[in-house]
């Protein structure tokens, strides 16, 4: 069956597409904005450092996406965004835009995707079938990657030609958008309860730092925490090669090449998605360690090499083992986890490995100042073979088993304990 024609789906697709096409389009223009008004690389550290901070605190939305109804998050999330990116745009007419508005305004939106983003993923199981779950997530991905590698690039050409707070005022138009695309949806009513109104009758006992504590409990008695030793190292590298990028770009040709570099680093997470499906063929463990290590040396060049637009391409090869087993993964969760905990289980794992995000911008942009945005932007890709070595020294990891072959097993879940303590 093409999934296409499930409208919930559908529109929770459409939905996903237009909020991802302002995420691009704000963080690209929020970016700029700060590195543009603080004048050096310190500025885009700090401000990846308060961007990414909310997504490494992510765990604490957990429990309220796990009680609050789906529908009704995604659209009251689309409306605050939509009003408070109008703050940068109103601060720059009456003339008091500074770089400490837009510092304050950032981290604000970057906490509430905290609440949207793992409330589109809890949806999933929701209007699809286990069997769909995969292609569905493939089009989730391919909405995210495709519409960073367009917008991205979209976005630093724009930045050049109409500036940075032209943008904030289509961003907001965009969220605006999202939000009434999600009021088309009509989740099933008996799911919707069985997912919202069943922890209220049975679960009224239960504190909200138990429920915290189960969520953390599941994923650090599991495999997964030795998945995200690997992961938080990677993401200390990527924030702050995120961080240096605009400084980096700057020097190599100015913002069209930070949308370039976006747009590529974009492009190899999509093509990754796309590639999910044959990457799942194989030995996970096995390939995630070869495509890793391939990936890290792309990085590497990428920086190194005077040839701007292959480096460009390099950079984008780095990220196709990253889009593909986001996906595989992804889909594996959803798939073994109950959906009265997946937001738990979704928001503590993506805490815990983003961690490290926001300390690596901090760190990444204050060394750019003192040494070179290049050499740190270079040094970032070594961080990505760390999930090579920890996969090859980890002897369940290096032998996990194709993407449809796992199972809770292969993980290491076990819910029948928890399933019986949430019972009584």
């Amino acid at each position: 069956m093409n999934i296409l024609k499930n409208k919930n789906f559908l529109f929770l697709l459409l939905g996903r597409i237009v909020t991802n096409i302002g995420d691009s389009i704000y963080y690209v223009a929020a970016m700029w904005l700060v590195y543009d008004l603080g004048g050096n690389a310190f500025y885009s550290g700090l401000a990846g450092f308060l961007t990414l901070l909310p997504v490494a605190l992510q765990f604490i939305t957990g429990p309220f996406v796990d009680r609050w109804p789906v529908k009704r998050t995604l659209i009251i999330t689309q409306v605050l965004q939509s009003v408070l990116i109008l703050i940068i745009p109103i601060s720059y007419y009456y003339d008091v835009l500074t770089v400490q508005i837009v510092l304050i305004v950032m981290p604000i939106v970057a906490f509430i995707e905290q609440f949207a983003y793992p409330s589109q993923s809890k949806a999933l199981p929701i209007v699809l079938t286990k069997k769909e779950l995969v292609k569905g997530n493939s089009y989730f991905s391919f909405a995210y990657q495709g519409i960073d590698m367009v917008f991205n690039a979209i976005s630093g050409l724009l930045i050049a030609f109409v500036g940075a707070i032209s943008l904030y005022i289509a961003d907001s138009i965009t969220f605006a958008v999202a939000a009434t695309l999600f009021t088309l949806l009509k989740l099933p009513h008996e799911k919707e309860e069985a997912v919202t109104n069943k922890r209220g009758i049975k679960h009224g006992f239960r504190t909200y730092s138990h429920e915290l504590k189960e969520g953390f409990s599941i994923v650090f008695g599991s495999l997964m925490a030795t998945f995200l030793i690997g992961s938080i190292v990677a993401n200390f590298a990527i924030g702050g090669a995120l961080a240096v990028l605009p400084a980096f770009a700057d020097e190599n040709g100015g913002a069209e090449i930070y949308g370039f570099y976006l747009a590529s680093m974009s492009t190899g997470g999509l093509i990754g998605a796309l590639l999910a499906g044959w990457m799942g063929k194989f030995r996970v463990g096995r390939f995630a360690i070869i495509a890793f290590l391939i990936g890290s040396v792309c990085w590497v060049l990428s920086a190194l090499l005077p040839w701007t637009y292959v480096a460009v391409v390099l950079y984008g090869i780095a990220w196709i083992p990253i889009g593909g087993t986001n996906v595989i993964f992804a889909a594996t969760i959803q798939s073994v986890v109950p959906n009265r905990i997946l937001g738990r289980i979704n928001s503590v794992s993506m805490s815990m490995s983003a961690a490290a995000m926001p300390i690596g911008s901090l760190a990444g942009g204050y060394f750019a100042t003192v040494t070179s945005p290049t050499l740190i932007f270079s040094l970032t890709g070594g961080g990505i073979i760390f999930i090579s070595i920890v996969w090859y020294l980890h002897p369940r990891l290096r032998n996990l088993p194709r993407a449809e072959e796992m199972s809770s097993e292969s993980f290491g879940l076990d819910f029948t304990k928890k399933s019986t303590e949430i019972t009584n």
